[in-house]
């Protein structure tokens, strides 16, 4: 079991391709917890937080479709390269804004939005490169230990960033964001080139127009993305608001947000490491939608503890949860797309995080007007039921 969940990292291109997403992940969690805090600490307004918690997902749905495209025209590994270049640039410039004291609310926003425009692009290349690194019978491994790795930056890097933060600021936060990204470009250099799958026989929108109807049609990827889009509507904006939560609910301090991230991580770390070991034999389909009620359930948990400590131990299930969306979920539309539409199956599958201001802004709302908790109740209970919804309705995730 030790050596089939591992057994992706034999394969040197990969190896290296999984490294320089640990890094790059770490930057991209210790951000998540600075920008969030930064923007209350300049604020103190929970619409704020989720406005700049959601910037990035405007681009994302307006140019992932593009993005998938473009990754199944282009190289995918120099897509991941510019990709880094960019990420490198909004960090330092936003380092360097806090540093000289001309930081806004504003510069925040548009560093969410810039990210969401590259993002568009790099992770529908980094979902995809990884079948033309592995085996076809290794994809689900390979993506469950790409979510492992992530998961693994999840429980490290909040942590490690709030102490960065509490002691030395955000500027430096920033700064170390930005050494981690630099090292990541390098190591994704040692990743093999490899051809374009299609080639450029006809205007892009022709290209996404097929992509489009491929996915109409297959109606298994169809309900796997629907599943994706409940998950991105109610489960991400918990994230975003847990800020609010850290501060008028439990009366702590940033460190305090470090943690209950980390053991969100914890959480899909296990989980992960476990999807990483299944074979086709073991019934993902029905992994998939128990780990989706389980994070229905357990948001819905967090929402009526008042209790810190409590909070703490809901997060490692609340990971657990996540895991199921994380590596399950885009592993098998891999599996279930064909190589040449991978690239603009993932950019539908993408559009998912574009969606995520519909479930975060209205609950920023109530959180703002009644109770986070209130906020996190209704997120948790729709999700719990739409995922009982997809087990009740349909074999095709079932049957998986």
């Amino acid at each position: 079991m030790l050596s089939r969940t591992f057994a992706s990292l034999g394969i040197p291109g990969f190896r290296a391709l999984w490294f320089g997403m640990l890094l790059l992940m770490a930057a991209v969690n210790i951000q998540m917890l600075a920008r969030g805090y930064l923007a209350w600490e300049l604020t103190k307004s929970p619409i704020a937080v989720v406005v700049v918690g959601a910037g990035f997902a405007p681009p994302i749905l307006l140019l992932s479709l593009y993005g998938g495209a473009v990754a199944d025209r282009i190289s995918r590994k120099k897509i991941i390269q510019f990709g880094q270049v960019g990420m490198l640039t909004i960090i330092l410039t936003v380092g360097i804004s806090i540093s000289t004291g001309t930081i806004t609310i504003y510069h925040l926003v548009a560093a969410s939005v810039a990210q969401g425009t590259i993002w568009a692009f790099l992770m529908p290349a980094r979902q995809t490169i990884i079948g033309q690194l592995v085996n076809e019978d290794q994809i689900t491994n390979a993506v469950a230990l790409n979510s492992s790795g992530m998961s693994l930056m999840t429980v490290a890097a909040p942590a490690i960033g709030g102490l960065i933060y509490g002691f030395a600021g955000p500027a430096v936060t920033y700064y170390v964001m930005a050494v981690l990204t630099a090292v990541a470009l390098l190591l994704t250099g040692l990743v093999p080139g490899i051809a374009p799958v299609a080639h450029a026989k006809r205007r892009i929108w022709g290209d996404i127009k097929e992509g489009l109807v491929y996915t109409l049609h297959n109606r298994t990827v169809l309900v796997l993305l629907l599943v994706a889009l409940s998950t991105a509507l109610l489960a991400m904006p918990f994230r975003t608001l847990l800020p609010v939560q850290i501060e008028e609910v439990f009366k702590k301090e940033v460190e305090a947000l470090g943690l209950l991230l980390s053991m969100v991580g914890v959480g899909a770390l296990i989980g992960s490491l476990v999807i990483a070991s299944l074979s086709k034999n073991n019934h993902r389909g029905w992994v998939l939608l128990i780990t989706s009620m389980l994070s229905g359930v357990t948001i819905m948990l967090a929402a009526a503890t008042t209790s810190y400590a409590v909070a703490v131990v809901i997060m490692v299930f609340i990971g657990l949860g996540d895991s199921g969306r994380r590596a399950l979920n885009s592993s098998l539309i891999m599996e279930q797309t064909d190589e040449e539409h991978r690239g603009r199956v993932m950019g539908v599958y993408m559009m998912n995080f574009g969606l995520i201001p519909l479930g975060a802004l209205p609950l920023g709302f109530i959180a703002s007007s009644f109770d986070v908790r209130i906020a996190f109740g209704l997120a948790g209970a729709a999700l719990l039921v739409s995922a009982i919804g997809y087990t009740a309705l349909t074999d095709l995730v079932r049957k998986l």
